[in-house]
């Protein structure tokens, strides 16, 4: 089984590598045995989010880490990637800003860098 924080760098890499917005990552640890984190993610279009799912679903199998299910791909306005200990919300603004997730899971969110094997330093939160 994948270290936690390895899992989410390599889901967040994977989400930046397709340019996904407003990346988020929260720490569900105390509010849920099921897993130990979800991160939200936008993107711009139903492709993109197609995309998105596809190669965080990729990346994690990569890296030696397991997919349990991608859901929502058909229309793509809201893709669900669960990766067992992490679970990735891939979702268009206009449906993020509706169903609100980070007032539901925002509790505990993760710092981490983005754009990690990149130059930039912005970080979450």
């Amino acid at each position: 089984m994948m270290d936690i924080r390895r899992l989410q760098r390599v889901i967040v890499d994977a989400l930046e590598d397709v340019k996904a917005q407003d990346i988020r990552v929260f720490n569900t640890t105390q509010l849920t045995s099921l897993f130990d984190r979800v991160i939200i993610a936008s993107a711009t279009s139903n492709r993109q989010s197609r995309a998105l799912a596809s190669r965080v679903a990729e990346t994690v199998k990569d890296a030696g880490g397991e997919i349990l299910a991608v859901e929502g791909e058909a229309t793509g306005e809201w893709v669900l990637v669960d990766a067992a200990d992490a679970v990735v919300h891939i979702m268009q603004p206009a449906i993020r800003d509706y169903y609100r997730l980070e007032e539901i899971w925002g509790d505990k969110p993760v710092r981490m860098k983005l754009g990690a094997s990149r130059s930039t330093d912005k970080s979450l939160a």
